[in-house]
């Protein structure tokens, strides 16, 4: 008998792996998402009131829109796609950890790393919603712009670029988001289609991540002079510099400020966060966007990790938010989490 083997002769249980947080960004919100866990999950439901709550009048606003069939601004726009996604982010991630689960590691996307550092620590909820605030609210002087997700590596778009067109984001080796003024983004998108390379726009109303941006994100480096930031409790791996954060960069107000400029290098990151295989990685966030985008990735194929979104693919009914969120629950269950 061996000390794998019980009396009976069964396998012992494996333990489970675990669990890696995904945070997702701009361009996975949707109308009312994740709204049908509000009333059904207290936890989840707290944490949404905590962020909003600690916004004020506007994050008043930002509830009911949130909540409402006919909001009074769209959920793509700046004021409203960015803040929610991070009370969402923050929201879903709080519920898993209310499970019983810790996470050993985050990465977020753009305003995800936002959630992903509030849940690690480095902000207080309500330091965090001032950030986010500041930075949208400053945003909202932004040309009209937007981003472009292309079916092309980055390095095979360049002779595209240009007129303030750049690589926002490397979210696959064959999946590049492309952000930029309005004109000139549409223009590239024709430009493209017209050579048969499929380009698809991303929800988003403002050029994040491009130099159109950089002008009205001047001044967040001074509120966040003002707030207090602590080493992480869990690993944060950067989606801008696709390792774990560091303290030199929690400690740095222009790290934080950059964010809606910097290009995000999401799939160099998740390879550092997946590579060294047996996890579980949870999207903790509307869609499932990073999802489909771990999915590829090699560790993944082979069985090494595996991926467990919290939401239904796309916008749905109440029903759809609970349904989903239980696929999920039974996934980590049959992984071996005991959840209530």
């Amino acid at each position: 008998m061996t000390a794998d083997t019980k009396a009976t002769g069964a396998p012992a249980a494996r333990a489970p792996r675990p669990v890696a947080l995904l945070l997702p960004g701009q361009g996975s919100q949707y109308r009312r998402m994740a709204a049908g866990l509000y009333a059904a999950e207290p936890v989840f439901a707290e944490a949404v009131d905590e962020v909003l709550g600690a916004m004020g009048a506007e994050g008043a606003r930002m509830h009911a829109d949130w909540l409402a069939e006919r909001p009074e601004l769209p959920v793509d726009h700046v004021l409203r796609a960015q803040p929610l996604l991070f009370a969402v982010d923050y929201a879903l991630g709080r519920l898993v950890t209310s499970w019983g689960i810790r996470p050993v590691a985050l990465l977020g996307h753009s305003i995800g790393e936002m959630a992903a550092a509030t849940l690690a620590g480095v902000f207080t909820v309500r330091d965090a919603a001032r950030v986010v605030l500041d930075r949208v609210t400053r945003l909202t002087a932004a040309p009209p712009g937007g981003m472009l997700a292309v079916a092309e590596s980055a390095a095979s778009l360049e002779p595209f670029l240009g007129d303030g067109v750049v690589v926002g984001a490397v979210n696959a080796p064959r999946q590049t988001v492309l952000g930029g003024p309005e004109d000139a983004l549409r223009a590239v998108g024709e430009t493209l289609r017209a050579r048969g390379i499929t380009a698809q726009r991303v929800p988003a109303l403002s050029p994040f991540h491009s130099p159109a941006i950089a002008p009205h994100a001047r001044g967040a480096e001074a509120v966040l002079a003002t707030v207090e930031r602590r080493p992480p409790r869990t690993v944060v791996h950067s989606c801008y510099t696709a390792a774990p954060l560091t303290a030199q960069q929690v400690a740095d107000p222009a790290y934080w400020a950059a964010h809606p400029v910097d290009q995000v290098r999401f799939w160099p990151a998740l390879d550092g966060l997946l590579s060294p295989g047996g996890l579980v990685v949870v999207e903790a966030g509307p869609g499932r966007t990073l999802s489909s985008l771990a999915l590829r990735h090699p560790s993944v194929r082979r069985g090494d990790c595996m991926v467990v979104p919290l939401s239904p693919k796309r916008a749905g009914g109440p029903e759809d938010d609970r349904v989903a969120l239980g696929e999920a629950v039974d996934a980590l269950r049959g992984e071996g989490y005991r959840i209530p």
